[in-house]
């Protein structure tokens, strides 16, 4: 291609990170006026579940379509999925309809955030000048998450929730139709064997173990138990079928490296009790505290800003610090942002709050680069592509069972909290979760309304604490002696 093309077709990568940036913290922003005019409080988690349940479902298998009908392809059609689920969410008549379009972004999100890396590698050959393009990727992606929670905000309450999803429409046509001008694609030499049967395994087990999670005390326990045994059956059949496999989705190779199986143990719990603070602080400001979206998206501000400094910060003192040392460092930041949201009341000032959602942004910057690093050491040369996929997918997995597990919890507090208070419904707690419709609500019960909502909450961060003391036990089983040496 001319420099012209690549110039171009760079510009539509970083605007296809952009949307994904963006809804990475503008979704969270919009959860609140989301529930409450859907009437969908009992789906919270699955809003952030389902959008991660896309992703992961989808991310090993989009490496392969690229492979058989070029990246180039590929990455249109991850565009269009993105912007059809981004307008069916914005006209979402239902809690269902808009779920099943957040599924739709969703598997357009896997390939649109790791295709633009693959893309990279074939066009930049000089490495340089790769790793210079992969770092505008980068600054795109978190740029947008930066200023998400502020555009979010500031429709929400300018316009409707609706816009925070019609916004990425402009977007992603413009970068399509960069993509179809400029980008003029290798065309593969030969067409690579899909593994059609794996991927179904795979996809149909993600889906009925997270089925089987989000109706925990909702549905029959019988159903829940044969969601959960049926997707062990299906996953146990993907794994057999990976062995098999003459082009596997995920080879199973990797998975016989003893410190790299701890590498992924602790990007799993890491990540998993990460997302509790990202989700529910938003919520905490809005609901609890009775603020505008905007101030509520703004919360996070700081915790992404963080995170990005975390991140470039170790690069420099990796040398210096132990493996170990940088991953418990991690571990201990997120601990003091959780044990603090677990502490707060519902009298703490959000400035308290957004400080100790910060403590959480260096903690996933720190164990991010730490962690991505030793992935690609311990798989060795051969293997440090799929490893490196392979620790991506674990994370955004991770993400998704915990997103839906902190929903179940959060779900089954609120019906314990009004088991017993006539005077409150569910109808009620949907309303008191945007500060709008928080308005139309008898003030006199807003006080016992908001201890409800607190109470689950605390609930979530206990959680997730949990989950970071079994990380801090992970971190000293496959780390320390060996860091120590």
């Amino acid at each position: 291609m001319t420099k012209k093309q690549i110039t171009m077709v760079t510009v539509a990568l970083m605007l296809g990170n952009v949307m994904s940036g963006l809804d990475s913290t503008i979704t969270n922003t919009a959860i609140p006026a989301i529930v409450s005019a859907l009437h969908g409080i009992q789906f919270m988690g699955w809003i952030v579940a389902i959008y991660l349940l896309g992703m992961s479902i989808s991310i090993p298998i989009w490496t392969k379509i690229g492979e058989r009908i070029t990246n180039k392809k590929a990455f249109e059609i991850a565009i269009i999925l993105f912007v059809i689920g981004s307008t069916l969410q914005g006209i979402a008549p239902n809690i269902i309809f808009f779920l099943c379009s957040r599924l739709i972004m969703g598997i357009g999100a896997g390939g649109m955030g790791s295709l633009p890396y693959i893309i990279a590698g074939y066009i930049f050959k000089n490495i340089k000048k790769r790793t210079q393009v992969l770092g505008y990727l980068t600054a795109s992606f978190n740029g947008a998450a930066i200023l998400g929670p502020l555009i979010g905000g500031w429709l929400i309450d300018a316009l409707s929730w609706h816009w925070v999803f019609y916004i990425n429409v402009p977007i992603g046509v413009i970068g399509l139709i960069i993509c179809l001008i400029y980008y003029k694609p290798v065309t593969p030499k030969s067409s690579p064997v899909f593994d059609l049967q794996g991927a179904g395994f795979l996809i149909t087990g993600l889906l009925a173990f997270l089925g089987g999670i989000q109706l925990l005390g909702i549905a029959n326990s019988f159903v829940v138990l044969g969601l959960v045994i049926c997707s062990v059956i299906l996953i146990f059949l993907f794994f057999m079928r990976e062995g098999k496999a003459d082009n596997p989705i995920i080879p199973l190779t990797i998975f016989k490296k003893h410190d790299l199986n701890g590498d992924f143990l602790l990007f799993a719990f890491t990540w998993g009790a990460f997302i509790a603070v990202n989700t529910y602080l938003p919520m905490w400001a809005q609901a609890l505290l009775g603020l505008s979206a905007l101030l509520g998206g703004m919360t996070l501000i700081p915790n992404s800003i963080v995170e990005i400094i975390a991140s470039q910060t170790v690069a420099t003192i990796q040398e210096h610090l132990r493996t170990f040392t940088l991953v418990m460092i991690g571990i201990i930041t997120m601990m003091i942002s959780v044990a603090g949201m677990y502490l707060a009341t519902l009298t703490t000032p959000i400035w308290l709050l957004t400080g100790l959602a910060a403590f959480s942004g260096i903690g996933v910057g720190f164990i991010f680069v730490a962690l991505q690093v030793k992935v690609q050491i311990d798989a060795g040369f051969k293997d440090m592509p799929t490893a490196t996929s392979t620790s991506y997918l674990i994370r955004i997995l991770a993400q998704t069972v915990m997103a839906a597990v902190y929903g179940v919890i959060m779900n089954l507090s609120l019906e314990h909290g009004i088991l017993h208070k006539t005077s409150i419904t569910m109808d009620m707690m949907n309303k008191l979760s945007d500060a709008n419709t928080a308005k139309t609500l008898p003030q006199h019960l807003l006080p016992e309304m908001r201890g409800i909502f607190h109470s689950g909450i605390k609930e979530i961060m206990l959680v997730s604490f949990t989950l970071l003391i079994i990380a801090t036990i992970f971190n000293f089983y496959y780390n320390f002696k060996k860091s120590s040496k």
